[in-house]
């Protein structure tokens, strides 16, 4: 039939190439995913973060987070914004690491409205918080990067996986690392992705058991520089209230920098999760951190590619879950 086999060999390459554009294989995301259904999705998203952020300078550190909080708990699949009801009977949202802490929902569901208006029933909740990181990131002077996409949202949601998957801040190194791999992530991610403790804030309650009686001893974190220490028992006396905030990063707050890494050289990291990563004797993370405080641009490159790293995490693709309507329910309860 062809002239030649190199002819046919060359004709069945670009069959293939023109099928695996046209029908990427399942599990396989992409940059380009809404380019012909939804182009400015994007846009739509960064404009409502921008937006956002006009009145609540703590909402792009909220945001980052919720997309963690997500992806640790079965993948990045939205599961982190069901609300109970339907066949849902225990939210995420209530589990221990995110009660009375997680936030910004409201923020999801308005940019959820915005994509709706422009591409109805096309774009999924689990990437609208991939895309709302990476806004929120940058636009608080932190790198950009090419959010890969094609999630689909969960129909299902587990509260007893995140109250076990999330890293907690009151855990040793060790487990911590040991979450992270269970999710496919190396030390370089744990070290990076902490560093989005760069802007945002913390209630004392996560950080309290450093100030005062740390691990039994009757006496403070001995890692803890002794003038930062009398700042937080300040701001956190014993008997206090555990929900007062206070700046993960006390230098640059509101600002995504590698000053979270600079500030653990001096003691000065204000979880127990955040300091250990410089403070553990013999601890791989020690040259990371001081490679990525010495250098903010291999921070910036390395974080970009670990927050791509976590958004691979066992995403829901092609027919597997859905395209929620409405980011706080499955459709049709």
């Amino acid at each position: 039939m062809f002239s030649t086999n190199n002819t046919y060999y060359s004709l069945l390459a670009t069959i293939f190439v023109v099928l695996t554009f046209v029908f990427p294989s399942e599990g396989q995301l992409s940059a380009t995913f809404y380019s012909n259904t939804c182009s400015n999705v994007s846009t739509i998203v960064r404009n409502s973060v921008q937006q956002a952020l006009t009145s609540d300078s703590r909402i792009a550190a909220s945001l980052t987070r919720l997309h963690f909080h997500d992806c640790f708990v079965d993948g990045c699949d939205g599961s982190i914004l069901l609300d109970v009801g339907g066949n849902i009977t225990q939210s995420e949202k209530t589990a221990a690491p995110n009660a009375n802490s997680i936030r910004g929902f409201d923020v999801v569901d308005s940019i959820k409205s915005s994509v709706e208006s422009s591409c109805p029933g096309v774009v999924s909740c689990a990437d609208i918080l991939a895309l709302a990181a990476e806004s929120s990131v940058s636009l608080s002077g932190g790198p950009s990067w090419s959010v890969l996409l094609g999630r689909r949202d969960s129909v299902t949601a587990n509260q007893a996986g995140a109250n076990t998957s999330i890293p907690s801040p009151f855990e040793s190194l060790a487990n911590i690392t040991s979450k992270f791999s269970a999710v496919g992530l190396d030390t370089t991610d744990l070290v990076a992705l902490s560093g989005a403790h760069t802007f945002g804030r913390a209630q004392c309650q996560f950080f309290s058991q450093r100030l005062f009686n740390f691990s039994g001893t009757g006496s403070p974190d001995p890692t803890l520089n002794s003038t930062y220490l009398a700042t937080l028992q300040q701001n956190c006396p014993q008997n206090g209230s555990g929900s007062t905030l206070n700046n993960l990063d006390p230098s640059t707050p509101d600002t995504f920098d590698n000053n979270y890494f600079t500030n653990l050289l001096i003691n000065q990291g204000l979880l127990q999760t955040d300091q250990e990563l410089f403070s553990t004797n013999g601890s791989s993370t020690i040259s990371i951190v001081n490679n990525f405080a010495n250098n903010q641009s291999a921070f910036f490159q390395a974080f970009a590619q670990s927050m791509i790293n976590m958004g691979n995490i066992s995403p829901l693709t092609g027919t597997q879950g859905e395209i929620r309507t409405d980011c706080k329910k499955v459709n049709g309860s």
